[in-house]
């Protein structure tokens, strides 16, 4: 039988761990969005993933076999949730698009995980969540109602923010009966790493090489930066609250407003402002609530 990891170990650096997530996210989604040839970026994010895991399964123990099917679920997750983001950055505006995808997970984690799940989600922390939520459709409708031939872009973002959901809950509940952290990410980032790489090339054949080779530099690093935000919550979810760490995670779109503001000089506004300091005012309940 798995041994379940200590819950309460570290648990009172959960937050800023999870904060420091958010922001290496928004900072690899910035990077991705910002390259031209935006599926030989992502097949660079996922070669850097396959290449960490493939040098960290050498040293991590090796997970508990209970754990095995929500790897493999969680790598598939993963690879619909790139395919649907790399769709979106590639019909839509990173100011739009980012807050889209991130805004739909954390109502879908907190519903999921008190309905079928059990886990408890008190008053308190259902307002956080709530006002987070708000705070984040609002800064993903900051700039009006897309129109109808923004209608597949955002469908791209909303499928994204399930995947993203749905990986959520898979990890959450996998990392729990894996016996080691560790070993739970090294695998998952080997795993899902290999599959988007094979569809590049199935799409460009030879000519894939050609293309990735101007992109060496800021897709590795892309890949690197989302590696360790991922990992960071994964060690997070191991020792709090699902729900809690979900809403957290969502602050990234504060990071990305201002990354869309700085680097590619999108219109902040008032109303982002308005929205990001909703966001910020939801954290606020969420941890007066957690205590």
């Amino acid at each position: 039988m798995p041994v379940p990891l200590p819950s309460t170990t570290g648990a009172a650096a959960v937050p800023l761990v999870v904060l420091a997530s958010a922001a290496l996210h928004a900072v690899w989604n910035g990077l991705a969005h910002g390259l031209r040839d935006k599926l030989a970026g992502f097949t660079l994010i996922s070669l850097a993933s396959a290449g960490c895991g493939a040098v960290l399964v050498c040293f991590a123990p090796l997970p508990d076999p209970a754990a095995w099917p929500y790897i493999a679920a969680s790598a598939a997750l993963q690879v619909a949730y790139q395919l649907l983001l790399l769709r979106a950055y590639q019909l839509g505006d990173f100011g739009q698009m980012y807050p889209t995808a991130r805004g739909t997970s954390p109502l879908v984690v907190a519903l999921v995980s008190t309905t079928l799940l059990g886990h408890s989600l008190p008053a308190g922390r259902a307002l956080g969540i709530a006002v987070i939520s708000c705070g984040l459709a609002a800064l993903a409708l900051a700039d009006g109602l897309p129109g109808r031939t923004q209608l597949p872009a955002l469908a791209a973002a909303l499928g994204t923010g399930v995947m993203i959901a749905s990986y959520t809950l898979v990890d959450g509940s996998g990392v729990r009966v894996s016996g080691s952290v560790f070993g739970y990410i090294a695998w998952l980032f080997l795993c899902q790493g290999l599959v988007l790489p094979l569809i590049a090339r199935v799409r460009r054949g030879p000519a894939l090489l050609t293309t990735l080779r101007p992109l060496y530099g800021r897709g590795l690093a892309g890949g690197l930066l989302s590696l360790l935000a991922y990992g960071l919550v994964v060690w997070a979810q191991s020792r709090g609250d699902l729900s809690t760490i979900a809403a957290l995670r969502e602050t990234s779109i504060v990071f990305g407003a201002l990354i869309g503001a700085v680097v590619f000089r999108e219109r902040l506004g008032h109303r982002r402002i308005t929205a990001s300091l909703t966001v910020l005012a939801g954290i606020a309940v969420l941890q007066l609530a957690a205590g």
